[in-house]
């Protein structure tokens, strides 16, 4: 099997994947002879390269683009689309038990049926990866070519025998999960947030493997649809970047679903035997040895730089990926990067945000900055996790004091009607004025909630502003509003309560 189809095997082939193959890789593709000068060829097909190439075509430019495997990357296969069905209907069961709750009657056996969560997932996947097809994507106007792509120097691409020549090109080709280096356990054998996608039933017991967003996301979803959950963390807490309330938050609904978490401790060996695998687990000196039918991992993504060819064309990379300068130029000033091959955060909304900079960067000599982008991200457990901008102790460090204004969640009318109080609002202002530097939001809605908070520091909006929003009653982004009206009443000071006292007594007379 060729390298550029061995991704078909990773499929569990049912109707819907047939689907998704057919249209974001056709067997019988046939890739269009070069028209080349290119203005921009794009390697990768993922929300990176097909937001650079969609843009650049819109615009006039003469467009090639380049995937070796499925159109979509990452994402819409084996990313973000195919986890956040599965997480949907985990919360579906854990609402189903949690019906007395809301006035209502658990069934007395509620059956999980992994195989029929897993059919959805594949259902929606082929649903959503339409939009995306090769015949699509060829009617937009762009070149679509199927096969391993190699720089044949500065300023041209090889793919399948053919040779591309370009004006400007944007290496957008992704990243893969990176296995932690644990002795025994490859040849055990292990699965990684692309694999997962291929189970046809419910491990009862799984061995997750890292305590960030991907493990405990993991961990809570395959937990919900019922298998037995061990959770090892190396570090001695959970999301290690996040605020330490908020981790506490998420450890403490973990542990009530009945998830055993083993923090700061280290998988050290696994191996297989009797069809099951025995993983030894190290915490504080001591050793002990539990036996899962699977262990996922969730520690990492590596770039995809391998077998690019780019030091022929003069482009510097290291383990971490592809150098770029704030302008997402590489060391080669006709070629750029965006997406995880290049970004320390790697979510498709930066992938998407970075391919629109070099569009107008390379093509119309924009003078766009990385720096300048203001990047929420969210972790999709429930409640959900969701920051941007910076956290107070980053503000201290750069010598910048901040004010924290909090809302909790159960202070929030349809938080508590919706039986979802656990959490809070957390915007940090620079002290003295409004200016928001930064967000976090936990709750069962907050990835939808962060927006809002985005929007207001996209925009250069204060947080008096974020007061003045009238929502829609009840939601529970009142609870952004809330924190605004605290922010509010800290300006009503003595002075002013005096002046506003005066004022209404002299109106009376």
């Amino acid at each position: 099997m060729s390298r550029e189809r061995t991704w078909a095997a990773a499929f569990p082939v049912d109707r819907n994947d047939v689907e998704l193959i057919r249209g974001a890789h056709p067997p019988r593709w046939k890739n269009p002879e070069p028209d080349g000068p290119y203005n921009l060829v794009v390697i990768g097909a993922g929300p990176a390269g097909l937001t650079a190439a969609r843009d650049a075509a819109s615009l006039g430019a003469k467009v090639a683009l380049i995937e070796r495997g499925l159109i979509g990357g990452a994402c819409i296969n084996v990313g973000c689309i195919p986890s956040k069905s599965i997480i949907r209907t985990a919360r579906l069961y854990a609402d189903m038990r949690d019906a007395e709750s809301f006035g209502g009657d658990a069934p007395r056996r509620l059956h999980v049926d992994f195989d029929r969560a897993m059919m959805r997932m594949r259902q929606i996947r082929q649903r959503i990866s339409r939009a995306d097809s090769a015949e699509t994507i060829a009617a937009e106007g762009i070149d679509l070519y199927f096969g391993e792509a190699r720089f044949g120097g500065p300023d041209t691409v090889v793919v399948a025998g053919k040779r591309l020549h370009f004006r400007k090109a944007l290496v957008a080709t992704g990243a893969h999960p990176s296995g932690p280096a644990i002795p025994g356990l490859a040849e055990a054998g292990y699965l990684d947030n692309e694999s997962m996608f291929n189970l046809t039933e419910c491990p009862q017991r799984l061995l997750v493997i890292g305590g960030g967003p991907l493990g405990c996301e993991t961990a809570q979803a395959f937990r919900l649809l019922g298998a037995k959950v061990i959770l090892a963390q190396s570090d001695p807490m959970f999301l290690p970047g996040e605020e330490r309330d908020a981790a506490q938050i998420l450890s403490d609904a973990l542990a009530r679903e009945g998830i055993e978490v083993r923090l700061n401790t280290e998988v050290v060996a696994v191996r297989g035997e009797g069809g099951r695998k025995l993983a030894d687990l190290v915490r504080d000196g001591d050793t002990t040895t539990i036996s899962v039918d699977e262990i996922i991992t969730g520690v990492g993504r590596s770039p995809n730089v391998d077998g690019l060819g780019l030091e022929e064309a003069d482009v510097a990379y290291d383990a971490s990926g592809i150098r770029v300068d704030d302008y997402l130029r590489t060391t080669n000033p006709h070629i750029y990067a965006a997406g995880d091959v290049c970004l320390e955060y790697k979510f498709t909304h930066t992938a998407e945000a970075t391919a629109r900079i070099v569009v107008r960067n390379a093509l119309f000599r924009g003078r766009e900055r990385l720096s300048e982008l203001v990047v929420p991200w969210c972790t999709y457990t429930d409640p959900e996790i969701a920051h941007v901008g910076l956290y107070p102790a980053e503000a201290r460090l750069n010598g910048i004091p901040v004010k924290t204004y909090t809302v909790l969640m159960h202070d929030v009318a349809r938080a508590v009607m919706d039986g979802e109080e656990e959490g809070f609002v957390k915007i940090h202002v620079r002290e003295g004025s409004d200016r928001i530097l930064g967000a976090t939001v936990v709750a069962s809605h907050a990835g939808e909630m962060i927006n809002a908070v985005t929007l207001a520091i996209r925009s250069g909006m204060g947080l008096h502003a974020l007061a003045d929003v009238i929502h829609p009653f009840p939601t529970q982004a009142q609870g952004i509003k809330m924190a605004g009206d605290a922010y509010r009443r800290t300006r009503l000071t003595s002075l002013r309560r005096r002046l506003a006292a005066r004022w209404l007594a002299w109106s009376r007379r």
